[in-house]
């Protein structure tokens, strides 16, 4: 049997010795057997977890990928690639919802409410019912510093513009997302101050890393196959 030195692995993969230890001590890679001299022994399936781990990293994140090579060394193979295929589904809707933001800020026209346009001032419940937004999230945002509506000079009541309402329909498709939710408040902001083309811009960067986190998943994924074949727990050819 061909045994691999740490140093030759931790080279491989520009890591060094003691973060092969540390993943081992994460209970993500089986422990290796021993030398006579205590130096441990790694084999062709301790290389390929590395490899694995490695690529999973940047697109899943350390937790997933910990929790699907736990499932791998159990042979839980269909609980490993459901965590993955739960991760890339979870991308998709970032991408969905990235897509629908970056279109609505190339088209500012608003929709029409049952074919009539939207007043210059439109009370909460006007504007419940235009952007299919309840009352309480309205107000809920308001509170986070989203939105920041006018106020009628004799009641107090909310008056919301048609700007007030772009950014509602741009919370509305931002919301979706996690990731999306750290750029909220920037593109909002943007929006606030008319500066549309900078929240065009911070939406496309942000799908533009929505790209390279999927582009990361699949070499990860690859990686991942790669590994359940060195294992035996699937054919190393789908044809087969």
């Amino acid at each position: 049997m061909q045994y691999y030195r740490p140093v030759d692995i931790a080279r491989e993969l520009d890591i060094s010795t003691s973060a092969l230890r540390h993943y081992e001590s994460w209970g993500v890679v089986p422990a290796p057997a021993r030398a006579d001299n205590g130096y441990r022994l790694y084999t062709k399936v301790h290389l390929a977890y590395f490899r694995c781990l490695r690529a999973m990293f940047p697109g899943f994140g350390v937790a997933v990928t910990c929790e699907v090579l736990r499932s791998i060394q159990h042979d839980e193979l269909d609980a490993a690639f459901w965590l993955v295929n739960k991760e890339q589904s979870n991308l998709h809707l970032e991408k969905a919802a990235a897509d629908r933001t970056l279109e609505l800020l190339q088209n500012l026209e608003l929709p029409p409410l049952a074919n009539k346009k939207p007043k210059n001032r439109m009370t909460i419940g006007e504007t419940a019912a235009f952007t299919g937004v309840a009352t309480s999230a309205i107000r809920h945002w308001e509170k986070e510093g989203l939105l920041t509506p006018e106020r009628d000079p004799e009641n107090g009541y909310r008056l919301f513009t048609p700007v007030h309402i772009r950014k509602i329909l741009l919370i509305r498709t931002l919301r979706s997302t996690v990731y999306f939710l750290q750029r909220m408040k920037e593109i909002v902001q943007a929006a606030e101050h008319q500066n549309f083309e900078q929240a065009k811009k911070v939406t496309e960067q942000a799908i533009l890393t929505i790209h390279e986190r999927n582009r990361q998943q699949v070499r990860g994924i690859h990686q991942l196959v790669e590994l359940c074949q060195v294992l035996e727990l699937m054919p190393e050819s789908f044809a087969d």
